[in-house]
């Protein structure tokens, strides 16, 4: 049995959980997420919790059972309070902008043009002081998706530190020429 899928996922009061027969739907403050419910797996709401039961004991149905626990899980969480992702853009003449009040970004990354990428359905970007880039959302796969996208665009180079990065990745610097003699 999965240690992680034997856990109860506690539901909040604002947080209504629907269950159909191949679909569950979870509606919060911050929006409604819905998603079909993996193989081999089973949920009940009792008592303001959800549980989640594999239906058999073959390898298949232990690994889905945690798998559908922690999408469960991570659906509730993403209605009741949101998921958050903060990435630094840095490098001289690097920066971010929104056009407007549409869901693109403007990024100028070094290279001969900006490069233009429109947020995914279900995500905002806000934008702090020092080229901080702030994408919110109720959905953790949405929302990594499109942060790993956009950190794809110029990722972080080794010998200056150049590149957009995750504000709590760590980048292991390296010496360049002359710190070899």
């Amino acid at each position: 049995m999965s240690r992680i899928g034997k856990l109860p996922i506690p539901v909040p009061e604002k947080v209504q959980i629907k269950l159909d027969s191949d679909t569950i739907v979870v509606k919060g403050p911050k929006g409604e997420l819905s998603r079909s419910i993996p193989p081999m797996v089973s949920f009940k709401v009792e008592n303001d919790e959800v549980i989640v039961e594999a239906t058999s004991e073959v390898r298949e149905a232990r690994a889905m059972h945690g798998l559908g626990r922690s999408l469960v899980a991570n659906m509730v969480e993403g209605v009741s309070a949101g998921f958050k992702r903060s990435m630094e853009i840095k490098g001289v003449g690097y920066k971010v902008e929104q056009v407007g009040k549409s869901s693109y970004l403007r990024f100028d990354l070094g290279y001969s043009h900006p490069i233009f990428y429109e947020l995914p359905d279900g995500v905002s970007a806000t934008i702090g002081r020092g080229n901080i880039l702030t994408l919110e959302s109720a959905d953790k796969e949405v929302l990594g998706q499109a942060s790993a996208t956009i950190r794809s665009l110029r990722p972080p180079e080794p010998y200056k530190g150049k590149g957009i990065r995750y504000t709590d990745e760590v980048i292991v610097r390296k010496v360049g020429k002359a710190g070899g003699k």
